[in-house]
């Protein structure tokens, strides 16, 4: 995951589930269970013990555990290797660690496109 400067501003931890809305200004990480709809602009961070169930548009999304939905990400979109996500993804930069598991479609949306694949030893 690429180092960002801003912190994180909230956290669903595990053990946690929640159904609903949320709507972040920020970057927001999830270690438990959520269902629903993520909007607005950030960063999502999904740890290795999540289980995110929704539709999620928002500006960066970093998996490392479990996302089910449609995907649409402004800016950057990275499956890590421990991640798995299936549903349909738009974005414009994807990077995809090796180990990773994606099941669905797939669409860069900008002409500033990059497809990155990395091995487990970057």
């Amino acid at each position: 995951m690429s180092k960002k400067s801003e912190d994180v501003k909230a956290f669903l931890g595990k053990g946690v589930a929640f159904n609903g809305k949320l709507i972040l200004n920020g970057s927001v990480r999830i270690d438990g269970e959520f269902k629903g709809e993520i909007l607005g602009d950030g960063t999502l961070i999904v740890g290795e013990d999540a289980v995110v169930d929704a539709d999620i548009a928002i500006d960066s999304i970093f998996i490392f555990g479990v996302v089910r939905g449609n995907l649409e990400i402004r800016d950057t979109a990275e499956i890590g290797s421990t991640g798995k996500f299936s549903g349909n993804l738009k974005t414009s930069a994807f990077i995809v660690q090796e180990g990773a598991s994606i099941e669905g479609d797939c669409r860069m949306g900008s002409e500033q496109v990059k497809i990155e694949i990395k091995d487990k030893e970057s």
